[in-house]
């Protein structure tokens, strides 16, 4: 069994882009396998009945402080975003239903705009824009997301990773141990090598 490491994210969660800006600095020429998982992180903290820390005041205060000191120490080109948090539905189910050669341009473009370039990835006009940089069909598009299957689907994989007691955004997994957090994605690493 080639081992991997599940990576659960959500668009929305500015750890999942800054753990992913560390990996990809880190693994330039896929030097590990990462299989990304995702999931709809509000439905996700609504099964374990957790507050976000964009609904606290001062937890929200704490973590665009965080996030930056995070990317400054990783030289991570970063922005809060000014639209946090959106509703990250449509945009999560594109990427279960966007072709296998495009889903790595999906999955950086839209990181990429929302905690780069500050758009609003949830709105229309930004939705268009995304699709047409990755040469994505917006008419089959459409429809895909709006697809009972899918719409069953991302609710199925977020079930599934609450089921494994995930939590939150981003978590990995390697060798069924549960590393929370980009903090913890060093250890998740090490597992990995070990």
């Amino acid at each position: 069994m080639t081992k991997s490491i599940d990576f659960y994210f959500d668009f929305i969660s500015p750890y999942s882009f800054l753990a992913y800006k560390k990996l990809e600095t880190l693994y330039k020429n896929d030097e590990i396998r990462i299989n990304y998982k995702p999931i709809l992180l509000g439905g996700l903290h609504n099964l374990g009945g957790i507050t976000a820390p964009a609904f606290n005041i001062r937890k929200m205060k704490n973590m665009k402080n965080d996030c930056k000191l995070i990317a400054n120490k990783n030289k991570i080109e970063f922005m809060w975003n000014d639209n946090f948090p959106i509703n990250s539905l449509y945009i999560m189910r594109g990427y279960l239903i966007v072709d296998n050669k495009l889903k790595k341009k999906f999955f950086d473009v839209c990181f990429n705009y929302y905690w780069k370039e500050n758009i609003n990835i949830s709105e229309e006009k930004n939705i268009d824009k995304i699709l047409t940089t990755c040469s994505i069909d917006k008419k089959d598009f459409l429809k895909k997301i709006n697809d009972p299957k899918t719409k069953d689907e991302l609710k199925h994989l977020t079930n599934l990773a609450f089921e494994k007691d995930i939590f939150g955004a981003p978590t990995f997994v390697v060798n069924n141990k549960i590393f929370w957090g980009q903090d913890r994605l060093d250890y998740a690493l090490d597992e990995y090598s070990s």
